[in-house]
């Protein structure tokens, strides 16, 4: 039977769900989950409490119960219900409070919301990635904090939003497109802001497959060109020293922190 687990917070949840969700990636098995965000009163954590008995009721497995809840009212009827208790904020206070010599102050929403001193950085981060997004606009390249090129359907976008969301880099990316293969060559605002430019690139196979399921049996598409492109791009990066990462069998969460560790980009996001 697939082994149930419940992420609960009286936040967003998002702290939870990270560290349950790296702590269970070790194990070859699937999880039946569950997220229960804003788990704020008493009324509400009996609820999420039955929830969870009724689970052991069902299945006979107790399930795994993964939160990180400050109100220790809330938290005392979490531990009372038949679950497997995994309290992340516990875990990790107490013995920090030994070895800092200071007493923590627990406040709700504190993470993830807007009192966090990078909320802005990360708002204004998103709204830069989307005005500057596929080669929209090069007027505002000198505020970028990177600049991410590539062959179209590489993976930029994501990347960029990522980036932007979780760390709050300012990430702008520019697309080569099957027109400019003839004669490829840096633009002249891409030019001004080298220092700034990171590559993508992917394999010519994977990149069919992605153009092939937005249009089909197009010229864009064709695996022929998908190697043109490719091959003419990496040329590109090697002729102007661009730094690049191969995105095939990468995540977006594995490209963009492998673009921060290479482009020695700070995070913006406390």
């Amino acid at each position: 039977m697939t082994p149930k687990v419940f992420y609960i917070s009286d936040g967003t949840a998002i702290t939870a769900e990270v560290f349950g969700h790296a702590v269970l990636s070790q194990f070859p098995l699937k999880f039946d989950s569950v997220t229960i965000p804003f788990v704020e009163t008493t009324s509400r954590a009996e609820a999420v409490k039955k929830q969870i008995n009724d689970s052991f009721i069902t299945t006979g497995q107790r399930p795994l119960v993964f939160h990180s809840i400050v109100n220790p009212d809330i938290r005392d009827i979490i531990y009372s219900s038949e679950g497997l208790d995994y309290d992340f904020l516990n875990t990790f206070v107490a013995p920090l409070e030994q070895q800092l010599g200071v007493q923590a102050m627990p406040t709700m929403h504190r993470t993830h919301s807007m009192l966090n001193r990078g909320y802005d950085n990360r708002i204004d981060a998103v709204n830069f990635a989307l005005e500057n997004d596929d080669g929209q606009t090069l007027k505002h390249l000198d505020k970028a904090d990177i600049i991410l090129v590539g062959v179209s359907r590489c993976g930029k976008t994501p990347s960029s939003l990522y980036l932007s969301m979780q760390f709050g880099i300012k990430a702008a990316n520019y697309p080569f497109i099957q027109e400019d293969m003839d004669n490829l060559k840096l633009p002249e605002s891409l030019k001004k802001n080298k220092a700034k430019l990171f590559g993508l690139t992917i394999d010519p196979v994977r990149l069919h497959e992605i153009r092939q399921n937005r249009l089909e049996n197009s010229r864009y598409a064709s695996l022929r060109q998908c190697r043109l492109e490719v091959k003419e791009v990496e040329m590109l990066f090697k002729k102007e020293r661009i730094p690049y990462i191969d995105t095939t069998h990468q995540s977006v969460e594995e490209i963009a922190t492998k673009i921060l560790d290479m482009a020695g980009l700070d995070r913006h996001m406390f």
